[in-house]
């Protein structure tokens, strides 16, 4: 056997077959890594913000809520996209939206500026990388989807241990000020924009694509053709109508609007109720620090035990993790107080989230999960942007966090509940959901398009 073979469909790296599922999900991770990174990252230029155009923290704050409710509004119609032209025609579209929105940032004078092209033209983006790029990965996995998604899920988590030093390294060599400030959106726009459009040519939308089947799938499974143009629109429509019969539908957006709504509470304003209970600035920034790199920790591991246990349970045992931690809140007066915080709520947190693709490939099989995944992901962004302006409201009305942390026990205990109403995962919701498609009574051959 050769050394070595780059055809993705007999791929050998150092004479030992590797399926192109693993290099689907690299792919994806480092898209995911500098489409979403940079951006989520831009907190730390809200103080130059303010000092270089004279906003106030609370106007610059109103373009991160807007882009948080954008990116969750934007997801359904991304996952459409993906599903009814495939994803590598949607993430094309999704690298112009990051170029174009990141360079314009860059150019902004107005407030409005900011609003559209920060919190609308960004987000955007963002919905597309999220939404269909994950329920894209799924479909290459028949077994180990957990290792794959976990791989995938917590490129995001170590995004901005990346981006927040190569940032500020960039506005550092401008000299600072506006200067270093419309650099620190003009590179990292160009150049991650540039990498998204070249590493698109290595993704498929799906294992038929290049003739082979989902990794783990039986060597004797047909390999289905791949669905596009009228077909894939007429499918994604009569899957989408059976799926929002099932009450899963419904309570997996709620569920990921309770746990996003309290976990933004604490991503925002962590370091203010650290500061508050006279903390110094280095040491609750370092607690922030490390809620993310233990998020990342469980990003990747809490998809593999999804999927070998089970998503309820393990849904259920990171949300918990969301809610007891916060009573350590109330009585935390010292940094290792909130250090240990930290640690523990970043494991809930970290795992809330990624479970998700695997639950949905769970209640529902290989059908084209994109727009339903979209809809979930708008919970999110709208329960993101309520968490937190519900939770700086009360913080100015009150004069503390204690209504603040409050509320955010509160929504994710919400959360808590719903998950406990979902089905099992032990069996498919739509099993023979395919049966509803016109003419699916009838025998036809079955062909494999070439890739676009």
């Amino acid at each position: 056997m050769a050394k070595f073979n780059l055809e993705p469909s007999n791929l050998v790296i150092g004479g030992r077959h590797v399926h192109y599922a693993w290099v689907i999900v690299a792919v994806g991770a480092v898209m995911r890594l500098f489409s979403s990174s940079f951006r989520s990252s831009s907190s730390i230029l809200i103080p130059r913000l303010v000092d270089s155009f004279g906003w106030s923290y609370g106007a610059v704050g109103l373009g991160f809520a807007i882009q948080w409710i954008v990116s969750g509004l934007f997801g359904p119609p991304a996952g459409w996209l993906g599903d009814r032209y495939g994803v590598r025609w949607t993430m094309r579209l999704g690298a112009v939206l990051f170029i174009v929105g990141m360079v314009l940032t860059g150019f902004m004078r107005e407030l409005w500026q900011f609003y559209l092209f920060f919190g609308v033209i960004l987000s955007a983006a963002m919905g597309i990388f999220q939404v269909p790029l994950t329920a894209a990965v799924t479909l290459w996995f028949r077994k180990h989807l957990g290792t794959g998604m976990g791989l995938l899920q917590s490129s995001q988590g170590i995004g901005p241990l990346v981006a927040v030093p190569i940032m500020l390294y960039i506005i550092h060599l401008f000299g600072g000020g506006l200067d270093g400030l419309r650099a620190a959106f003009w590179i990292p726009g160009i150049v991650g924009g540039s990498i998204i459009l070249v590493m698109i040519k290595f993704f498929y939308n799906e294992p038929a694509q290049i003739g082979v089947r989902p990794f783990g799938a039986p060597e004797d499974e047909p390999i289905k053709a791949v669905q596009t143009g009228e077909i894939a629109r007429v499918r994604t429509k009569v899957f989408l109508k059976q799926a929002q019969k099932t009450s899963a539908f419904w309570n997996l957006i709620g569920i990921h609007f309770w746990g996003c709504a309290g976990h933004a509470i604490i991503l925002v304003y962590l370091v203010a109720m650290a500061e508050d209970e006279g903390v110094s600035k280095g040491l609750a920034a370092g607690a922030f620090v490390t809620m993310s790199v233990t998020s990342t920790i469980t990003r990747f591991a809490v998809p593999v035990i999804a999927d070998r246990m089970g998503s309820k349970p393990a849904m259920a045992g990171c949300f918990f993790l969301q809610v007891a931690p916060i009573c350590l809140l109330f009585f935390a007066q010292d940094a290792w107080h909130f250090y240990l915080f930290a640690v523990l709520f970043g494991i809930g947190f970290g795992g809330e989230m990624s479970a998700f693709p695997i639950i949905n490939r769970q209640y529902y099989g290989s059908g084209p999960i994109g727009t339903t995944y979209g809809y979930q992901m708008m919970g999110a962004g709208v329960g993101m942007a309520a968490g937190a302006l519900i939770g700086g409201q009360l913080r100015d009305i009150t004069g503390n966090f204690d209504a603040t942390m409050g509320l955010s026990l509160a929504l994710s205990m919400v959360g808590v509940i719903s998950i406990m109403l979902l089905p099992t995962t032990k069996k498919e919701l739509l099993p023979n959901w395919e049966d509803q498609l016109p003419g699916a009574g009838d025998s036809a051959p079955t062909h494999i398009h070439a890739a676009d």
